[in-house]
């Protein structure tokens, strides 16, 4: 049963490989995995329809790897695997402690552990009341799961992609970890943040969504309640989109 409060039906919600980390600094850590599984079922138990894109950088990321000698489409294959891993570890929590019905599919092909990305199945599952977890990125080397995020979005008709941040809680016009007298910014539209060249997303992941008309919110995951707050249109975080909200 949807809740009349929520102001976003379908949403798509993209998790930094950092997430997984918690307070090891590494790796996966299960206590951040269980935190963020129940945010996702406190969305999902009002009925949003909930995607997710998870990265892989805890593990490995490509452009690293390839600074360290590795070819760098290889680098970033191996960096889709570790979104993989990320996945499961995700679609364990939200099934075995939180009662949620997951699929994982993926971009490239792992048949025994997930489902091909199938757009028009993925969607069919959402509307089922189901979490879907895309893993793997685009399945190309050099994109982002960033760039994913936006694709995915746009492909499940998403009506937000909601971009978690670990410990900042929007965007601002320096790092507020080095630079703590940065301003924030609540609002800006897509195209300012390409000329500004701010830290959001990639570039290529942001111009999809400013062709597409894709808002998106950019928001602390580690405030308590944050995304239950922004599925009930609470003016959280920073948005970019088009235009203001009315």
């Amino acid at each position: 049963m949807r809740s009349t409060s929520v102001k976003y039906e379908r949403v798509l919600l993209k998790l930094s490989g950092e997430s997984f980390t918690g307070e090891r600094g590494f790796g996966t850590d299960s206590g951040a995995v269980s935190y963020m599984a129940q945010q996702i079922k406190n969305i999902c138990e009002l009925g949003v329809e909930t995607a997710i894109v998870v990265g892989g950088g805890n593990i490995l990321r490509g452009w690293e790897a390839e600074s360290e000698g590795m070819d760098r489409s290889t680098a970033d294959y191996a960096g889709m695997l570790a979104t993989i891993i990320n996945a499961l570890a995700l679609q364990d929590s939200l099934e075995r402690h939180h009662g949620l019905e997951v699929r994982t599919q993926s971009a490239i092909t792992v048949q025994q552990i997930a489902e091909p990305y199938i757009r028009r199945r993925a969607i069919r599952h959402l509307e089922k009341g189901r979490v879907v977890i895309f893993a793997g990125g685009t399945g190309n080397p050099f994109m982002t799961t960033d760039t994913a995020a936006a694709l995915r979005s746009i492909e499940i008709e998403a009506k937000v992609l909601l971009m978690a941040k670990n410990n900042v809680d929007g965007i601002y016009e320096a790092d507020p970890n080095l630079f703590p007298d940065a301003a924030k910014i609540d609002f800006l539209t897509h195209q300012e943040a390409l000329e500004r060249r701010l830290r959001i997303m990639d570039a290529t992941a942001l111009s999809l969504c400013m062709d597409n008309d894709l808002p998106i919110i950019v928001f602390d995951l580690f405030e308590t309640g944050s995304i239950e707050k922004i599925i009930a249109g609470d003016p959280l975080g920073s948005v970019v989109a088009s235009a203001p909200a009315l």
